[in-house]
């Protein structure tokens, strides 16, 4: 597959390409090497983005609902308003990653790393966040519920306004943030 000048293969070096609002649906993406590549807008679905690289990615408004994204690795990657219903980010990096109002309805997290990530009015409704790293996270006004927090790591996160599961009223949580001024 050819789009906007670029071979769209597994393995395909695309960093710091230009993808922005690109039709890459059902795109074979397999370990490709998207550093720093602009795809907001990009219609991801059902892509298969298993082991890609997306550091510093700008995926903001991207459709990636059904994508599989197991093993990608988006540290500080900009996914803010995009959409990831039902996508797989089982084992993902996502440290430091911006996914403001992001929407990860029924998403699957097992096991990733949202280490310091920005999820300040995110939809993780029925999400699989099992065993999920949520270190330093901003969750605040998030929507966790019926989500599935077993093992989950929420050490100084910031839950502050957040909708919680059912049952979740009493449990002690540290609401206060490292720092108040990062915002997306």
């Amino acid at each position: 597959m050819r789009v906007k000048g670029y071979d769209i293969t597994p393995h395909a070096n695309l960093e710091y390409a230009n993808l922005a609002g690109a039709n890459l649906r059902g795109a074979d993406l397999y370990d490709a090497d998207l550093e720093g590549a602009n795809l907001a807008g990009a219609n991801l679905r059902d892509a298969n983005l298993t082991s890609a690289k997306l550091e510093g990615a700008n995926l903001a408004g991207a459709m990636l609902t059904d994508a599989d994204l197991t093993k990608a690795n988006l540290t500080e990657a900009n996914l803010a308003g995009a959409n990831l219903i039902r996508a797989n980010l089982t084992s993902a990096n996502l440290y430091r990653a911006n996914l403001y109002c992001v929407n990860l309805y029924c998403v699957n997290l097992y096991d990733a790393n949202l280490t310091s990530a920005k999820l300040l009015g995110a939809n993780l409704i029925r999400a699989n966040l099992t065993g999920l790293n949520l270190t330093y996270a901003n969750l605040k006004g998030a929507n966790l519920t019926d989500a599935n927090l077993t093992d989950a790591n929420l050490t100084d996160a910031n839950l502050e306004g957040a909708f919680v599961p059912y049952g979740w009223q009493d449990i002690v949580a540290d609401y206060s943030y490292p720092d108040e001024n990062d915002k997306p």
